[in-house]
Protein backbone atom coordinates (compact mmCIF):
# COMPACT_ATOMS: atom_id res chain seq x y z
CA UNK A 1 0.00 0.00 0.00
CA UNK A 2 1.49 3.04 -1.25
CA UNK A 3 1.14 6.61 0.19
CA UNK A 4 -1.44 7.63 -1.79
CA UNK A 5 -3.70 5.00 -0.89
CA UNK A 6 -2.96 5.56 3.04
CA UNK A 7 -4.09 9.01 2.74
CA UNK A 8 -7.04 8.27 0.59
CA UNK A 9 -8.01 5.38 3.29
CA UNK A 10 -7.23 7.53 6.78
CA UNK A 11 -9.90 10.51 4.66
CA UNK A 12 -12.62 7.66 4.37
CA UNK A 13 -12.01 6.65 7.94
CA UNK A 14 -12.13 10.10 8.94
CA UNK A 15 -15.18 11.24 7.32
CA UNK A 16 -16.75 7.69 8.28
CA UNK A 17 -15.95 7.75 12.25
CA UNK A 18 -17.13 11.51 12.45
CA UNK A 19 -20.50 9.82 13.15
CA UNK A 20 -18.95 9.65 16.88
CA UNK A 21 -19.13 13.57 16.81
CA UNK A 22 -23.20 13.18 16.23
CA UNK A 23 -22.92 10.20 19.12
CA UNK A 24 -20.70 13.20 21.03
CA UNK A 25 -23.37 15.22 21.05
CA UNK A 26 -26.26 13.40 21.88
CA UNK A 27 -24.31 12.52 25.27
CA UNK A 28 -24.18 15.85 26.42
CA UNK A 29 -27.25 17.40 25.61
CA UNK A 30 -30.94 15.63 26.47
CA UNK A 31 -32.61 17.96 24.20
CA UNK A 32 -31.81 17.86 20.59
CA UNK A 33 -30.49 21.15 18.68
CA UNK A 34 -32.67 22.00 16.00
CA UNK A 35 -30.84 25.14 15.45
CA UNK A 36 -27.53 23.11 14.82
CA UNK A 37 -28.83 20.23 12.68
CA UNK A 38 -30.46 22.97 10.21
CA UNK A 39 -27.29 24.80 9.49
CA UNK A 40 -25.21 21.66 9.41
CA UNK A 41 -27.48 20.05 7.18
CA UNK A 42 -27.81 23.22 4.73
CA UNK A 43 -23.74 23.61 4.95
CA UNK A 44 -22.89 20.02 3.98
CA UNK A 45 -25.51 20.42 1.06
CA UNK A 46 -23.87 23.38 0.05
CA UNK A 47 -20.49 21.92 -0.07
CA UNK A 48 -21.47 18.99 -1.57
CA UNK A 49 -23.65 20.68 -4.71
CA UNK A 50 -20.57 23.17 -4.62
CA UNK A 51 -17.82 20.40 -5.36
CA UNK A 52 -20.61 18.36 -7.70
CA UNK A 53 -20.50 21.40 -10.31
CA UNK A 54 -17.00 23.15 -9.49
CA UNK A 55 -14.81 20.16 -9.83
CA UNK A 56 -16.25 16.44 -9.77
CA UNK A 57 -17.96 17.71 -13.26
CA UNK A 58 -15.09 19.72 -14.67
CA UNK A 59 -12.86 16.79 -13.66
CA UNK A 60 -14.58 13.69 -14.98
CA UNK A 61 -14.71 15.96 -18.49
CA UNK A 62 -11.27 16.20 -18.32
CA UNK A 63 -10.51 12.51 -17.22
CA UNK A 64 -12.59 11.44 -20.57
CA UNK A 65 -10.93 14.32 -22.90
CA UNK A 66 -7.77 12.97 -21.88
CA UNK A 67 -8.78 9.21 -22.41
CA UNK A 68 -10.04 10.08 -25.54
CA UNK A 69 -13.56 8.46 -25.85
CA UNK A 70 -15.78 9.66 -28.38
CA UNK A 71 -18.54 11.71 -27.14
CA UNK A 72 -17.36 12.51 -23.62
CA UNK A 73 -20.12 14.97 -22.84
CA UNK A 74 -22.77 12.07 -23.19
CA UNK A 75 -21.03 9.85 -20.80
CA UNK A 76 -20.90 12.26 -18.30
CA UNK A 77 -24.29 13.12 -18.53
CA UNK A 78 -25.40 9.24 -18.54
CA UNK A 79 -22.79 8.74 -15.06
CA UNK A 80 -24.34 11.65 -13.32
CA UNK A 81 -28.12 10.20 -13.45
CA UNK A 82 -26.88 6.83 -12.85
CA UNK A 83 -25.39 7.98 -9.61
CA UNK A 84 -28.41 10.24 -8.91
CA UNK A 85 -30.44 6.68 -10.25
CA UNK A 86 -28.48 4.17 -7.58
CA UNK A 87 -28.63 6.65 -4.64
CA UNK A 88 -32.38 6.81 -5.24
CA UNK A 89 -32.49 2.91 -5.24
CA UNK A 90 -30.17 2.76 -2.38
CA UNK A 91 -32.69 5.14 -0.18
CA UNK A 92 -36.11 2.66 -1.41
CA UNK A 93 -34.28 -0.09 0.38
CA UNK A 94 -34.21 1.24 3.66
CA UNK A 95 -37.55 2.12 5.52
CA UNK A 96 -38.13 5.67 6.13
CA UNK A 97 -38.80 4.52 9.69
CA UNK A 98 -35.19 3.11 9.96
CA UNK A 99 -33.38 5.09 7.80
CA UNK A 100 -30.35 6.67 9.27
CA UNK A 101 -30.44 9.64 7.17
CA UNK A 102 -33.91 10.62 8.63
CA UNK A 103 -33.44 12.53 11.84
CA UNK A 104 -35.52 11.75 14.68
CA UNK A 105 -35.80 14.42 17.28
CA UNK A 106 -35.40 13.09 20.64
CA UNK A 107 -38.92 14.31 22.16
CA UNK A 108 -40.10 11.90 19.52
CA UNK A 109 -39.04 8.97 20.52
CA UNK A 110 -40.09 9.55 24.23
CA UNK A 111 -42.50 6.15 24.30
CA UNK A 112 -42.19 3.38 26.78
CA UNK A 113 -38.65 1.81 26.61
CA UNK A 114 -39.65 -1.72 27.85
CA UNK A 115 -41.16 -1.95 24.17
CA UNK A 116 -38.49 -1.47 22.80
CA UNK A 117 -36.26 -4.78 21.24
CA UNK A 118 -32.68 -3.37 21.29
CA UNK A 119 -31.46 -6.17 19.04
CA UNK A 120 -33.64 -5.58 16.42
CA UNK A 121 -33.22 -2.28 16.46
CA UNK A 122 -29.42 -3.07 16.47
CA UNK A 123 -29.75 -4.80 13.17
CA UNK A 124 -32.11 -2.96 11.58
CA UNK A 125 -29.59 0.04 12.19
CA UNK A 126 -26.35 -1.75 11.52
CA UNK A 127 -28.12 -2.87 8.34
CA UNK A 128 -29.14 0.41 6.92
CA UNK A 129 -26.19 2.52 8.15
CA UNK A 130 -24.13 -0.33 6.07
CA UNK A 131 -26.34 0.22 2.70
CA UNK A 132 -26.10 4.02 2.98
CA UNK A 133 -22.44 4.38 4.18
CA UNK A 134 -21.46 1.60 2.04
CA UNK A 135 -20.90 3.91 -1.37
CA UNK A 136 -20.29 7.00 0.29
CA UNK A 137 -16.67 5.14 1.47
CA UNK A 138 -16.40 4.03 -2.22
CA UNK A 139 -16.93 7.38 -3.79
CA UNK A 140 -14.89 9.30 -0.64
CA UNK A 141 -11.47 6.72 -1.06
CA UNK A 142 -12.14 6.96 -5.08
CA UNK A 143 -12.33 10.90 -4.92
CA UNK A 144 -9.28 11.79 -2.77
CA UNK A 145 -7.04 8.50 -4.68
CA UNK A 146 -7.63 10.38 -8.06
CA UNK A 147 -7.08 14.16 -6.73
CA UNK A 148 -5.84 14.15 -2.84
CA UNK A 149 -7.65 17.98 -2.73
CA UNK A 150 -10.80 17.17 -4.19
CA UNK A 151 -10.76 13.98 -1.53
CA UNK A 152 -10.18 16.40 1.39
CA UNK A 153 -13.53 18.05 0.14
CA UNK A 154 -15.39 14.90 -0.62
CA UNK A 155 -14.14 13.99 2.90
CA UNK A 156 -15.11 17.60 4.87
CA UNK A 157 -19.03 17.08 3.18
CA UNK A 158 -19.10 13.36 4.12
CA UNK A 159 -18.27 14.33 7.66
CA UNK A 160 -20.13 17.57 8.34
CA UNK A 161 -23.31 15.58 6.77
CA UNK A 162 -22.87 12.14 9.20
CA UNK A 163 -22.46 14.00 12.22
CA UNK A 164 -26.24 14.42 12.37
CA UNK A 165 -26.57 10.77 11.32
CA UNK A 166 -24.62 10.31 14.18
CA UNK A 167 -26.93 11.64 16.21
CA UNK A 168 -29.95 10.37 14.41
CA UNK A 169 -28.37 6.69 15.40
CA UNK A 170 -27.48 7.28 18.98
CA UNK A 171 -30.82 8.82 19.86
CA UNK A 172 -32.93 5.73 19.65
CA UNK A 173 -30.15 3.30 20.73
CA UNK A 174 -30.08 6.00 24.25
CA UNK A 175 -33.65 5.59 25.05
CA UNK A 176 -33.42 1.67 24.26
CA UNK A 177 -31.06 1.15 26.83
CA UNK A 178 -30.55 4.52 28.64
CA UNK A 179 -26.85 3.87 28.13
CA UNK A 180 -25.34 7.35 26.46
CA UNK A 181 -21.93 5.32 26.20
CA UNK A 182 -23.95 2.66 24.13
CA UNK A 183 -25.33 5.41 21.90
CA UNK A 184 -22.04 6.89 21.43
CA UNK A 185 -20.50 3.16 20.76
CA UNK A 186 -23.41 2.37 17.99
CA UNK A 187 -22.98 6.03 16.41
CA UNK A 188 -19.06 5.56 15.88
CA UNK A 189 -19.26 1.84 14.61
CA UNK A 190 -22.20 3.41 12.50
CA UNK A 191 -19.20 5.01 10.64
CA UNK A 192 -17.52 1.82 10.05
CA UNK A 193 -19.34 1.25 6.99
CA UNK A 194 -17.35 3.54 4.82
CA UNK A 195 -13.82 2.87 5.66
CA UNK A 196 -15.24 -0.73 4.53
CA UNK A 197 -16.72 0.64 1.31
CA UNK A 198 -13.30 2.44 0.92
CA UNK A 199 -11.14 -1.00 1.28
CA UNK A 200 -13.72 -2.63 -0.93
CA UNK A 201 -12.63 -0.23 -3.56
CA UNK A 202 -9.10 -0.41 -2.98
CA UNK A 203 -8.79 -4.23 -3.38
CA UNK A 204 -11.54 -4.36 -6.45
CA UNK A 205 -11.81 -1.10 -8.22
CA UNK A 206 -8.12 -0.16 -8.13
CA UNK A 207 -6.45 -2.38 -10.54
CA UNK A 208 -9.42 -1.06 -13.09
CA UNK A 209 -8.33 2.70 -12.44
CA UNK A 210 -7.98 4.59 -15.74
CA UNK A 211 -8.96 8.33 -17.03
CA UNK A 212 -11.97 6.37 -18.18
CA UNK A 213 -12.75 5.14 -15.23
CA UNK A 214 -11.52 8.00 -12.74
CA UNK A 215 -13.63 10.46 -15.32
CA UNK A 216 -17.23 8.15 -14.69
CA UNK A 217 -16.35 7.92 -11.00
CA UNK A 218 -16.55 11.27 -10.57
CA UNK A 219 -19.62 12.49 -12.71
CA UNK A 220 -21.53 9.12 -10.35
CA UNK A 221 -20.34 10.88 -7.01
CA UNK A 222 -21.65 13.91 -8.70
CA UNK A 223 -24.89 12.51 -8.76
CA UNK A 224 -25.32 10.51 -5.92
CA UNK A 225 -24.13 14.28 -3.66
CA UNK A 226 -27.01 16.01 -5.79
CA UNK A 227 -29.08 13.28 -4.46
CA UNK A 228 -28.67 13.22 -1.01
CA UNK A 229 -28.55 17.24 -0.73
CA UNK A 230 -32.13 17.50 -2.80
CA UNK A 231 -33.22 14.68 -1.04
CA UNK A 232 -31.98 14.66 2.40
CA UNK A 233 -29.78 17.41 3.56
CA UNK A 234 -32.10 20.74 2.22
CA UNK A 235 -35.31 19.30 3.03
CA UNK A 236 -33.79 18.16 6.59
CA UNK A 237 -32.43 21.40 6.83
CA UNK A 238 -35.72 23.42 6.39
CA UNK A 239 -37.50 20.55 8.19
CA UNK A 240 -35.52 21.86 11.68
CA UNK A 241 -34.85 25.06 10.92
CA UNK A 242 -36.43 28.94 10.01
CA UNK A 243 -36.99 30.02 6.54
CA UNK A 244 -33.47 31.64 6.31
CA UNK A 245 -30.88 29.40 8.31
CA UNK A 246 -31.13 26.48 5.99
CA UNK A 247 -30.60 29.16 3.21
CA UNK A 248 -27.40 30.56 5.20
CA UNK A 249 -25.65 26.51 5.84
CA UNK A 250 -26.46 26.14 2.33
CA UNK A 251 -24.07 29.70 0.88
CA UNK A 252 -21.81 28.94 4.14
CA UNK A 253 -20.70 25.60 2.97
CA UNK A 254 -20.25 27.03 -0.72
CA UNK A 255 -18.11 29.86 0.27
CA UNK A 256 -16.35 27.47 2.35
CA UNK A 257 -15.64 25.05 -0.43
CA UNK A 258 -14.85 27.76 -2.58
CA UNK A 259 -12.04 29.17 -0.65
CA UNK A 260 -10.71 26.30 0.66
CA UNK A 261 -10.24 24.69 -3.49
CA UNK A 262 -8.54 28.19 -3.78
CA UNK A 263 -5.82 27.69 -1.09
CA UNK A 264 -5.78 24.25 -1.77
CA UNK A 265 -4.89 24.79 -5.26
Amino acid sequence: MNDHVFIALLITTIAGLSTGIGGLLSFFTKKTNTKFLSFSLGLSAGVMIYISFMELIPNAKTFLVESEVPNYEWIVVLAFFCGVLLSLFIDMLVPEAENPHEIKMIESLNVDIQNFKLKRIGVITAISITIHNFPEGIATFMSAYSDINIGLSVGFAVAIHNIPEGIAVAIPVFFATASRKKSLLWSILSGFAEPIGAMAAYLILLPFISNLVLGVVFAVVAGIMIFISLDELIPGAQKYGNNHLPTYGVLSGMIIMAFSLLLLN
